[in-house]
């Protein structure tokens, strides 16, 4: 791991005092119950935790579509084994699991032709489950499970939005379906369960004692998710999650699953800077399993924003890394009702390191 020489300058009470304030006041915010935010620098010298409202520095918490990173952190471990290859069609992988037409685009079915690089990459097309029905459910109140075939199935009845995209990424949108057979995948290539695997080769090595695949049952140990007024209440839903977005956990330990993964403690280094990234959100680029945010320089101001690694949930959870900075951010709002409420909160974040820093 590269540590920026910045990071020594760090003033972690002025971070701290800075941060506070920053919680206190997002938590005023209309529909936020609460917030847990936290910054530690690459060498772990500096590690700043600050909560409001609602929630407690330990409290264990959906982290939602971060679990990609666990599922990608997986996937490249297995290609590291050479037990799997980016370029493997999915339907070779996955025998057992009945995949015809699941993608279907222009009357042409092209799921013969789905690797595993269109899958972490987000270029595969193929519709995504967690919009055809599921998250609207959740967002009502209601719950159910559902697996893999019916995942499947959804995908199957609704049309592609595009060809599988190649190596180099010509379109992209983002589907959790996508990361829902990827998780297959992992338990076809291991022979367990997806959360034995996340277990034996991420939780366990790293020592992630609070954190694990949630597997159904009781929900009031974990912080509650909001929708706008509403709080929801979804284990069957939150159980059929798996690799997509299952997971949860505290501040500590996605920290130290941050500086794993991006560290090259789970897998072989990448150098994200030869990745192709593809838009599919606003600011947001997708690649080899993982989101790019930045913000333009137009409209960073004086200084140009630093490039975040990581990944944002749908219940407001953040986990990213900046290289430039040597620091890795996490936190959630427990929010469902934007998306882009993590977006809005990053670069004031991001201002605040730099503060601390130049005080330092």
């Amino acid at each position: 791991m590269t540590i920026s020489n910045r990071t020594a300058s760090i003033d972690q009470h002025a971070l701290s005092r800075s941060l506070r304030r920053l919680t206190d006041r997002t938590a005023r915010d209309r529909n936020v119950p609460g917030v847990l935010l936290a910054v530690a620098s690459d060498d772990g010298a500096v590690v700043v935790r600050e909560v409001a409202g609602e929630a407690s520095v330990d409290d264990r918490y959906v982290i939602a579509s971060i679990s990609k990173l666990f599922t990608t952190a997986i996937v490249r471990q297995l290609v590291d084994e050479h037990r799997l290859r980016l370029d493997d069609r999915v339907t070779d992988l996955l025998p057992e699991l009945d995949l015809h037409g699941i993608h279907r685009h222009d009357g042409v079915d092209h799921t013969a032709e789905l690797r595993v690089h269109h899958l972490l990459d987000q270029t595969s097309g193929l519709a995504d489950y967690f919009d055809g029905g599921v998250q609207e459910q959740i967002r009502a109140g209601g719950d159910r499970a559902y697996s893999i075939a019916d995942v499947v199935e959804i995908a199957r009845n609704s049309e592609a939005g595009f060809a599988p995209g190649d190596r180099h990424g010509r379109r992209a949108a983002y589907s959790d379906t996508n990361f829902q057979l990827l998780t297959a995948v992992i338990e076809a290539a291991t022979g367990v369960s997806y959360s034995t695997a996340v277990q034996r080769r991420v939780t366990v090595p790293l020592d992630l004692t609070d954190t694990e695949v949630f597997d159904g049952g009781d929900l009031r140990d974990i912080l509650p998710v909001y929708e706008g007024a509403q709080r929801l209440s979804f284990p069957l839903a939150l159980a059929s999650e798996r690799g997509a977005g299952g997971i949860i956990s505290t501040l500590d330990d996605q920290l130290r699953f941050s500086r794993a993964f991006h560290g090259g403690e789970l897998f072989a280094a990448r150098d994200h800077r030869s990745a192709t990234w593809n838009r599919v959100f606003p600011f947001v680029g997708y690649a080899a399993g993982t989101m790019r945010y930045g913000v333009p320089r137009w409209m960073s101001g004086r200084r140009a924003f630093p490039e975040l690694i990581g990944h944002s949930g749908v219940t407001g959870s953040w986990l990213f890394h900046s290289a430039e900075l040597g620091v890795h951010l996490a936190g959630t709002v427990n929010q469902g009702d934007s998306p882009a409420r993590p977006y809005r909160l990053l670069p004031r974040i991001i201002g605040e390191v730099r503060r601390a820093q130049v005080e330092g």
